[in-house]
């Protein structure tokens, strides 16, 4: 709507300027060909009346007191030639006495000799000014021609330019109010027509398969949108069941490998502590002298046993039941310098180029977040045997995040791992359950925080964490 307003605005300017100019070429020449008749019928009078033989020879004297009362009573200035272009009488005194050629240009007798009205027009433009000069034929009553008549118009388009100004200022300001017009209701009718698409745009940023998304119920709308609603309250109710059946598989699922995980943990220490109750009933013999040392063996080794299983029951237990957040503003700097001072390792450096970085987190996670890091880089660099072991931890703050950044110069990760690095239950070690890091990832996205990493095997490993500073 505003463009069509401002196309408008801008052709009918371009055709009222091009209709006035062509108006005012109209009426220089009707008004030149108008004064040209008027002159020349004057001078045929004056030869009418004449005693003077009406000859070329004679013009000047013809015309030597009548011109100049022709040019008052014409109001206009204009020069008799021969018929060789040659100047015999002007109405200006002072045109004769100029510098200017008293000789007509051999193109003007050649155009007025050809032109079929015996009549030649003349435009050029000086200084800016445009002129015309008008040349044809002074004849006798028997049409013989007796000299040329010139008469030189000046187009004094002040007028018109005037009036063209003026009436370019009155539409600019009628198209400017109307240009106002269109941006108001192109505004509104705007706001209107999308207002639905608005809504149906929010609806769909805000679905998500974890929570219940809300339907569109707008009235009156355009047939269009209606089955554009009506097409996105039937995904709705398709996107609920799935919902629930992907919520009830995924449940029954993790139950199941969480029951295979649990079994398989727990027979680990069982089956050494079979063998060592079935031993010690076999070879058990009360008069021996070294009993009491056996007895204690024996205690010692299901006290072991039964640890790694008490230590198996708390691995699950953090990772199925994670304790609900008690976020806090804190210090991140001074949280993470604390969770690493329980490690005694001396090649583990802490960099932060800041004393403090605020953020909104929970404490507790946050420290088990960095000792479950520092743990696998420990684990990583014993792995691979480094005689110049390494681990740093950074703390880094960025616009509203912070990072946290661990690494370690261990074994490493290779490609076929790194894919399932944080997946439940998944290890490369010997022992564990391998739900430190995917434990660590749940802390993390639970924060709509985000966890990567990048490894060379055999040289190093980098995982960073990111956090958002203020609650989202």
């Amino acid at each position: 709507m505003i463009l069509l307003v401002v196309i408008a605005s801008v052709l009918i300017a371009g055709v009222t300027i091009y209709q006035y100019r062509e108006q005012s070429k109209d009426y220089h020449q009707n008004r030149l060909e108008r004064k040209e008749r008027q002159i020349k019928a004057s001078v045929e009078y004056v030869l009418r009346e004449t005693t003077y033989p009406v000859e070329t020879g004679y013009l000047d004297l013809i015309f030597k007191t009548d011109i100049y009362q022709i040019a008052d009573v014409q109001n206009v200035n204009f020069n008799i030639y021969d018929l060789d272009g040659n100047l015999i009488k002007s109405s200006n005194p002072r045109f004769e006495n100029e510098s200017i050629s008293t000789c007509l240009d051999p193109e003007v007798l050649n155009a007025l000799e050809i032109s079929s009205d015996k009549r030649y027009v003349e435009k050029k433009i000086t200084a800016g000014d445009r002129y015309q000069s008008s040349y044809s034929y002074i004849t006798d009553s028997k049409f013989k021609p007796l000299g040329i008549l010139n008469l030189p118009y000046f187009e004094d388009d002040s007028f018109n330019d005037m009036e063209l100004k003026e009436f370019l200022i009155r539409l600019g300001v009628v198209y400017l109010f109307m240009l106002l017009i269109a941006i108001f209701l192109a505004f509104f009718i705007s706001k209107y027509i999308t207002r639905s698409l608005k809504t149906i745009s929010e609806k769909l940023d805000q679905i998500r398969l974890s929570k219940r998304n809300e339907k569109i119920i707008i009235e009156n709308a355009s047939e269009e949108v209606g089955t554009l609603i009506e097409a996105y309250n039937s995904m709705i109710d398709e996107l609920e069941e799935s919902a629930v059946k992907l919520a009830r598989s995924e449940r029954e699922h993790a139950w199941r490998e969480m029951a295979k995980q649990v079994a398989h943990e727990i027979k680990n220490p069982l089956t050494p502590m079979r063998l060592s109750v079935q031993n010690f009933q076999r070879k058990f013999n009360p008069d021996d002298g070294d009993v009491n040392k056996k007895v204690e063996e024996y205690s010692k080794t299901l006290i072991q046993q039964i640890d790694t299983m008490s230590s198996i029951a708390s691995a699950f237990s953090n990772f199925a039941n994670m304790p609900a957040q008690q976020n806090e503003t804190l210090n991140v700097v001074k949280v993470v310098k604390l969770a690493l001072d329980i490690f005694n390792e001396d090649y583990i450096e802490f960099v932060a180029k800041e004393k403090e970085i605020v953020a909104y987190l929970d404490r507790t996670q946050l420290i088990r977040v960095i000792t479950n890091l520092v743990k696998n880089a420990i684990q990583a660099i014993n792995a691979g045997g480094n005689e110049d072991p390494k681990i740093i931890v950074s703390v880094i703050s960025e616009g509203n995040e912070v990072k946290i950044e661990v690494e370690d110069n261990g074994i490493g990760i290779d490609d076929e791992t790194k894919d399932l690095i944080f997946e439940p239950k998944f290890t490369t070690k010997s022992r564990g359950m391998g739900l430190g890091l995917g434990m660590v990832k749940n802390i993390v996205e639970t924060y709509q925080g985000s966890i990567n990493f990048t490894s060379e095997f055999g040289e190093r490993t980098v995982f960073t964490v990111t956090l958002p500073k203020e609650k989202k």
